[in-house]
């Protein structure tokens, strides 16, 4: 018995031994055998716990830093968090921050009018690591307003001229304007600010150069570096709406990171997307759309103010932008749509250059129509190959195609005021002759005599033709009961027929200048 006991406590002895012996290569087990590095390209060797092992009391847990994960509370602090851009202080900055705290009213407004895109900008911010002051910008730029238009013909709420817009791929054609629209404008200014900074290093030079164009701000940075002078942008000789800009961005950033310092409300705005995008699948009516997705219309052209015309275009448009909880609404009512077609515009392409009224004609519409659909200005002919917005009929079941919804233009020629005229044939004068000599079309001289293209005239005839008022600036329509004019003398003999003031000629019943309708082709009269 007394052998066995010694044999089991022999037996335990060893075994704690073997639990407290350690290799002199173990590392402690506060420290792991390989890096992080190391473990991520070949498989970690096995780890053995040393020492005898103890429980992991609070004091040791809370002796570790922990990370807050909680989100901003709203767009304001998001916005904050995101600030990387130096301060500018300078007494600009002063003014403007007075400015814009001495107008609450205004203030409210554009930051209300905000709310729509200001998730959308910030979110594109982060992705490319850029300054969330930069989602400030559109305050300067127009006010949050995607409508807006500058006198110099700059468009959005990061009004775009023209050309700055088609080099970053920003379409304008008759039916859409991306200078407008939120998610293509955003993503060009974004692209346009990298550039600049690229090509500045320095925020506020790119800002500056956002403005006032990267050539005149170069120019100005080589000038300072000619003189031995700073090139910072407070250093640089600059037109005073640019001298401004930074001040107006900057004192807007400082309402927004301390509004109780300036007395300012800024109202609740969700750190939440506004907006959803949904693919068009078929032409369809602005205002159809607007019902179907159950939302005002102004609030449905705020989110797609590039679509200026009563329909969108799928080939052209292939998506919109709705509230976030509309977008099912919309996908749910359009699928039960069954009410007729979901749109009454098309686009025509006009055969051959034409009138106001005959295009309207030819449309089925009223003129007034045309024009106010169509932007159509007064005295002005509607070229060949142009694109007009008309009624689309009820046997019209395909949408317009891609080639006219991306490349549809409206051109113009200005409508030419033309005065019937008589001129007298001239020895061996022919229809040819005189549609020469007027530079008239031979078919429309033969039109308005009645006659074939091949006619000639009899010495002395009158021949009527219609010439444009600025053509016959030597005519004047005579004074008094009788009518007159000035005989134009052609080098072969032929002219206006004249009477004298005084008297009338046995073919003045026939030679008084008749004021015609501008632009339209005068009715084919029967010679009797």
């Amino acid at each position: 018995m007394k052998f066995i006991v010694a044999a089991c406590l022999a037996g335990s002895l060893f075994l704690a031994g073997c639990a407290s012996t350690t290799t002199g290569t173990s590392p402690p087990s506060s420290a792991p055998t390989t890096s992080p590095t190391a473990s991520s390209t070949a498989a970690a060797a096995p780890v053995y716990p040393g020492g005898p092992l103890t429980p992991i009391t609070s004091s040791d847990t809370r002796s570790r830093s922990v990370v807050t994960l909680a989100p901003p509370a709203d767009m304001w602090e998001r916005i904050r968090r995101g600030f990387k851009m130096p301060n500018l202080q300078s007494d600009l900055v002063t003014d403007r921050e007075q400015w814009y705290a001495s107008r609450p009213d205004y203030m409210q407004r554009m930051t209300e009018r905000s709310s729509r895109y200001i998730f959308h900008i910030v979110e594109e911010l982060e992705r490319r690591d850029m300054p969330t002051e930069l989602a400030l910008l559109p305050y300067i730029e127009s006010a949050f307003n995607p409508q807006a238009i500058s006198s110099a013909k700059a468009a959005g709420m990061w009004q775009f001229m023209p050309a700055t817009g088609t080099d970053f791929d920003l379409k304008q054609n008759i039916f859409r304007d991306d200078r407008r629209d939120v998610v293509a404008s955003t993503r060009a200014a974004l692209d346009y600010l990298q550039k600049l900074y690229g090509m500045f290093g320095d925020w506020h030079l790119a800002l500056a150069a956002y403005n006032w164009g990267e050539g005149s701000v170069g120019r100005a940075i080589a000038k300072n570096k000619r003189a031995g002078l700073p090139t910072g942008y407070t250093d640089l000789s600059m037109p005073a709406e640019t001298r401004y800009y930074v001040p107006k961005l900057q004192a807007v950033k400082n309402i927004v990171a301390n509004p109780e310092r300036f007395n300012a409300d800024l109202p609740l705005i969700a750190n939440h997307p506004y907006f959803q995008t949904v693919t068009l699948k078929r032409d369809l009516d602005v205002a159809l759309a607007a019902k179907l997705a159950d939302v005002k219309i102004e609030d449905f052209r705020a989110l797609n103010p590039s679509a200026h015309k009563p329909v969108l275009l799928a080939a052209g448009t292939p998506e919109i932008l709705l509230p976030w909880d509309n977008a099912a609404v919309f996908q749910r009512n359009f699928e039960a749509y069954t009410q007729g077609q979901y749109a009454s515009w098309t686009a025509w392409t006009v055969p051959s250059t034409m009138t106001v009224a005959d295009a309207a004609q030819r449309a089925g519409m009223s003129e007034s129509d045309l024009r106010a659909i169509n932007s159509v200005p007064p005295r002005m002919l509607i070229k060949a190959g142009s694109t007009l917005i008309v009624p689309r009929g009820a046997r019209v079941q395909e949408d317009v195609d891609a080639a006219v919804a991306d490349t549809g233009h409206l051109s113009f020629q200005p409508e030419m005021v033309t005065r019937r005229t008589l001129v007298k044939a001239g020895r061996n004068d022919s229809v040819a002759s005189i549609a020469r000599r007027y530079r008239l079309s031979a078919a429309s001289v033969a039109e308005w005599n009645d006659v074939k293209t091949s006619h000639a005239f009899q010495r002395g005839v009158r021949v009527v033709v219609y010439l444009p008022v600025k053509a016959a600036a030597a005519q004047r329509v005579g004074r008094g009961a009788r009518s007159s004019t000035v005989i134009v003398t052609s080098k072969r003999g032929g002219g206006v027929v004249k009477t004298s003031a005084g008297k009338a000629a046995p073919a003045a019943k026939a030679s008084k200048v008749v004021r015609e309708k501008r632009g339209g082709t005068p009715a084919k009269k029967k010679k009797r």
